[in-house]
């Protein structure tokens, strides 16, 4: 008698949202099994890795990162390019930070137009995320929904407490939010719900659960967005079927063990090393999980990332 691998059966399945246009155009989400049990059900997008790009230089990253983008800090642009180009990139994560106003506080104005520059200059997808107070987070990203119109960008974040500027800008000229939550299935669910009741299509809402780096809680994430994918793809739960994306980069490059350098901890190995294995198996962590979107940082992590990609699909 041949063995019969036992199989899950689903009734859900995550929605599919568009990011880009044209000949910038992603399509994540879609699955219908769990993460990589394609011997279950279809998985027709892959799980796409975006890279950061800043719009100004960081002043806090060691050199074993900084080496990577020291040309082209000065300019997102070229920075985006470079991510694409030598690093591959499938995704721009541009992070605004000049909008806060303990940096340099630039108007909504000048943040939309950044990203406006980046967005034409580069053959992939674009997402946006502000920094600072949720307020001014808020008017950003409503001239940013502006000013690119019908292009699919997924901007970053509402909150259940204010959502509704970015959801109606969304709503307005054709973009994406990011909803997040702190690693709270009703409250994701919550959120949600508000999102599609204020008019926002279900298939322009990504989820972002929260996360973060290995051995700093990055279990509770994983339970968290296994809940989310079983409840979406078991249960048909509806308001759980959004695409997950991991804004996972910041918070692996703020451990102390990716931060230190081998001078200060000799016994700890080679600090590159060391960093580029702890981003890349809190990735994989996050893959296994049910990410569909990971925001990376160091090149030879995304590489590493990429290729485990390739191999489980």
């Amino acid at each position: 008698m041949d063995f019969q691998i036992p199989k899950n059966t689903y009734t859900g399945s995550i929605n599919v949202v568009r990011l880009g246009k044209d000949n910038t155009e992603i399509l994540i989400g879609g699955e219908r099994a769990l993460p990589f049990y394609g011997f279950e059900g279809e998985l027709p997008n892959k799980p796409v890795v975006a890279i950061e790009v800043y719009d100004k230089k960081p002043d806090n990253w060691p050199e074993i990162i900084r080496k990577y983008y020291d040309d082209v800090f000065d300019d997102p642009v070229r920075w985006a390019k470079k991510s694409i180009d030598e690093y591959g990139a499938d995704v721009i994560c541009l992070k605004l930070t000049r909008i806060d106003p303990e940096s340099d506080d630039i108007s909504p104005e000048e943040a939309a137009d950044i990203t406006v520059k980046v967005r034409e200059s580069i053959t992939r997808p674009l997402i946006v995320y502000g920094a600072g107070p949720m307020e001014k987070i808020a008017d950003v990203m409503k001239k940013v929904s502006e000013k690119n119109a019908g292009s699919n960008i997924l901007m970053g974040w509402v909150e259940e407490d204010n959502y509704k500027t970015i959801a109606a800008a969304a709503i307005g000229y054709n973009n994406n939010v990011i909803a997040l939550n702190p690693l709270d299935v009703n409250i994701a669910k919550q959120i949600n719900i508000l999102l599609t009741q204020l008019g926002l299509p279900a298939d322009r809402i990504v989820m972002d659960p929260s996360t973060s780096g290995v051995g700093y809680g990055i279990e509770y994430c994983y339970s968290a967005m296994e809940r989310l994918k079983i409840a979406a793809l078991m249960q048909d739960d509806k308001m759980t079927q959004m695409p997950i994306i991991t804004n996972i980069a910041p918070e692996v490059w703020k451990i102390k063990e990716v931060r230190e350098s081998e001078e200060a901890y000799p016994e700890w190995g080679s600090h590159e090393e060391r960093a580029i294995n702890w981003e890349t198996i809190s990735c994989m962590s996050m893959l296994l999980a049910g990410a569909n979107i990971l925001v990376m940082r160091h090149p030879k992590a995304v590489s590493l990332i990429k290729d485990a990609i390739k191999d489980l699909m």
